[in-house]
């Protein structure tokens, strides 16, 4: 019966180093992950999911792991998994920017930038508030709890256990993500661009036509009229075309570090 006991004890020690050894990387990108860690959901449901994440991830990484972390925790292996977490996590990140960014060009050109709506840890637009909910909406329906557990397993192959990210690599990696996300923000909001320009073009004409006439109070409730209904005809594209970005990275999110 001791014997059987130590043994059983040994099992659970073992199981323990294993998921927390898994947790500390899942539950650094989960931190910073788009929709499952923002500072809108709680701090206690934020933990169950990375929990969650652990649960899921560590049978397919256990058996690489199992070499390297034999029968102690392995202690030297903190910051380098941490520091892949949180780097996965600010790539995903970006793409929350993305849509900040277009929202805030979005509103700007469409004079709705004084209105603004609840906001993710930061005063925003409400534009960019309904694109950053909206887009949550829409990648959570597609399956991003299911492409975030295959990111964070193949993560293992591109950041191996143990090991601090490769400067270059992460250099290069970084400055596509953060291209990719500007040029993203403003594929998304040039319809609202567009129309915001044709629009101030023809009220400067119908001013320079009819001074007489008070353009601006006719002018400022039909371009917030024009900017809510733009919003309802472009805002469907726009998401599908971010969700198509996001999608495509977390297909092949290593691409440029190859």
């Amino acid at each position: 019966m001791t014997e059987l006991l130590a043994e059983v004890l040994d099992l659970t020690r073992y199981g323990f180093f294993m998921a927390f050894t898994v947790f500390i990387r899942v539950g650094a990108a989960s931190a910073v992950m788009p929709a499952f860690g923002e500072k809108a959901v709680p701090m206690r449901v934020r933990l169950g999911i990375a929990g969650a994440f652990t649960i899921i991830v560590m049978p397919s990484v256990a058996p690489e792991l199992a070499p390297q972390i034999g029968d102690g925790f392995p202690y030297a292996a903190l910051l380098p998994e941490t520091a892949a977490g949180l780097l996965m996590g600010i790539m995903l990140r970006l793409f929350v920017l993305a849509l900040q960014t277009a929202g805030t060009i979005a509103a700007q050109a469409t004079s709705l930038s004084q209105l603004f709506g609840g906001s993710i840890g930061e005063q925003q637009p409400a534009i960019g508030h309904m694109m950053i909910m909206a887009g949550f909406a829409v990648a959570v329906h597609m399956g991003l709890h299911v492409q975030m557990v295959e990111l964070l397993i193949g993560s293992y192959n591109a950041f191996p256990f143990g090991e601090f990210p490769n400067p270059e690599l992460v250099r290069s990696w970084g400055s596509a993500g953060v291209s990719t996300t500007f040029k993203l923000a403003f594929s998304i909001a040039a319809p609202f661009v567009i129309a915001g320009v044709v629009y101030n073009v023809a009220l400067g004409a119908i001013n320079r036509a009819m001074p007489q006439l008070m353009v601006a109070f006719v002018g400022a409730p039909a371009l917030t009229l024009g900017g809510l209904i733009m919003l309802a005809i472009a805002l469907p594209s726009g998401l599908m075309m971010w969700h198509g970005a996001l999608s495509e990275f977390l297909y092949n999110p290593y691409s440029v570090m190859r």
